[in-house]
This record gives structure tokens, C-alpha cells and sequence, in this order.
């Protein structure tokens, strides 16, 4: 099976290409400026029909939040027209696109996690476009499989696992928001559900579930609990650790406003696909392990 991914150097790009190099099956090509360009939508058909995947997975996107602010333009060219033009492409094709998506399409008003289907409603720049390009994919190309996720972190480029511990090595104490909720999600979780569902579009030919799903880790935390458990698996393996102090969004103005609540349901996903992510806390047990290791 031949995957092709856009983007070359994003967490979950990354996360695919390692997964997918422990199986002689598949062939995952990562497909990234100049060939494939979102802002121009002729080479992103180039690329991909170039490329001929048996599936694509649309990954790259423009996910600057406060810089979105004052850059709607980049931000809606990219995540919504660009994201449109990878699912054509895969239309063009006659094969499936898988599009990640983000929490930020809702407004994180609800006191429970969010289901597919409840009421959109991003504050912000970058979730506008997410949300336009999640309309767009699914106009593009009927067999899509729009992905939402969400807080992702891994041992590989830049998140806010590999910022705390950057961070403690210089500060004995750090302020962090607590009344921000969600689920803390391994790309190299996102890349094994990936390809869990490639194996199962393969399988099944006929597949009819297209549409919405939630993929994140399985259980949830606020921000400065997620950092607190960082800093705890960092000291247990001998790296950094510093005090987290609770503060609340408004002690933290940022320009683009953040979803108090970012927990998202995985219910529908585990129910069509049969799989479910393990529990944030192994997950970063194993990326701090491997993040010190190294």
C-alpha cells in the first residue's frame, strides 16, 4: 500500500514515516515544498498524482494560532483552499483522503467532551480555517475521513511536552493555565490509528463510513496537570522538573482565545474502526523516556 502525506517535517509526518519503516507493505511518501506547495494549488495536484497513493493523508497545515490573528489570509489559503486541493487531487485519483482536523472548530463552551456532531463555533482565526477547510475536503473528495485532534506532542519537533522540559532546565518553578481542559494525544498514537484505518479501507473496499472523528488520548487533564505529570516522568527517568503554579486563562492573555474545553469524544471512532488510543499518561511515559534518552 502507497500513502502519500503532506508535509515533510510535522509531528505526525514524522510519526508516519517511522511507523510505517517497520512494515515492508507499505510505502508512506511525504510530500512538502517546493513539489507540493499549499498555497499553490497546481503543484499539490502535480505531487499527488505523481505520487499515485492508494490513500492520502492531508497533515500539513498552518498552525501558527496567535499569528493566525493577524494573517487570516495565509491561514485560510492554507488550511482551507490548500486542504480542498489535497482532497481533490485524491478525488482526481478515485482514492480516500484523510484530513486532520483540530479541537478548535468548537467553541469549547459544552461541560462534557464534544461528539462529531455537535454545533461548531471556533473563536479564533485558525479554527475559522480549519472549520472552512474541513467543509471544503468533504465537498472535494465523498471519501473523506476528517480526523479532529487535538494537544498533540511527540519526540519530535516542537510542542509543549519538549517545552516544559526546556524550560525546567533553567526555571524552578513555572505558571500554567488550569482551567483549560482536553486530551493530551502522541503523534506516534495518530500515526498508528492512521494506519489502522488505512489496513481497514484496505480490507474493506466497500466502506461506507465516511465523514467526522475524533482521535485523541484517552483520558483527560488541564494544562498545568499535564505539566505536572511531565515534569514527574522527567525526574523519574533523571531529567528537569520544576513547581507548576495554577493560574487561569485570563492571567495568560494570548491573541488568538483557546477552548476552555478541548475534550473530544473517541466513542464513534472506536465503534466504525475498533480503535483506541491508550492512555495519555503511557504515552508520555514513553515520549519523555525517549525524549531524555536521546
Amino acid at each position: 500500500m502507497k500513502i502519500a502525506v503532506t508535509g515533510r517535517e510535522g509531528q505526525v509526518v514524522t510519526s508516519l514515516l517511522e511507523k510505517a519503516a517497520n512494515r515492508s507493505d507499505l510505502d508512506v511518501i511525504a510530500l512538502g515544498r517546493p513539489e507540493l506547495d499549499l498555497l499553490d494549488p497546481a503543484s499539490v495536484h502535480k505531487a499527488i498524482t505523481a505520487a499515485r497513493p492508494d490513500l492520502v493523508v492531508s497533515a500539513a497545515a498552518y498552525t501558527a494560532v496567535d499569528m493566525a490573528e493577524d494573517d487570516a489570509q495565509t491561514a485560510f489559503a492554507v488550511n482551507a483552499k490548500g486542504a480542498e486541493a489535497v482532497a481533490a487531487a485524491a478525488a482526481a485519483l478515485n482514492v480516500p483522503v484523510l484530513h486532520l482536523s483540530t479541537d478548535y472548530v468548537f467553541a469549547g463552551d459544552l461541560d462534557r467532551p464534544y461528539v462529531e456532531t455537535d454545533p461548531t463555533g471556533p473563536k479564533g482565526v485558525y479554527g475559522q480555517s480549519k472549520l472552512e477547510g474541513e467543509l471544503l475536503v468533504a465537498a472535494a473528495n465523498p471519501r473523506h475521513l476528517i480526523l479532529r485532534t487535538a494537544w498533540v506532542y511527540s519526540p519530535f519537533g516542537k510542542n509543549f511536552v519538549k517545552t516544559m522540559l526546556k524550560l525546567a532546565e533553567t526555571r524552578d518553578s513555572l505558571s500554567v493555565v488550569a482551567d483549560q481542559w482536553g486530551n493530551p494525544t502522541s503523534a506516534l498514537d495518530i500515526a498508528d490509528c492512521i494506519l489502522h484505518i488505512a489496513d481497514h479501507l484496505a480490507a474493506k473496499p466497500n466502506f461506507d463510513s465516511y465523514g467526522i472523528y475524533h482521535l485523541v488520548g484517552t483520558g483527560d487533564i488541564n494544562w498545568s496537570g499535564f505539566a505536572r505529570a511531565i515534569f514527574d516522568a522527567s525526574v523519574r527517568h533523571g531529567g528537569p522538573g520544576a513547581t507548576v503554579i495554577d493560574i487561569g486563562t485570563a492571567d495568560y492573555p494570548t491573541k488568538a482565545k483557546r477552548p476552555a474545553n478541548s475534550r473530544l469524544s473517541t466513542a464513534k471512532l472506536k465503534e466504525v474502526f475498533g480503535w483506541s488510543a491508550p492512555h495519555w499518561q503511557s504515552s508520555l511515559q514513553q515520549t519523555i523516556s525517549r525524549l531524555l534518552a536521546e
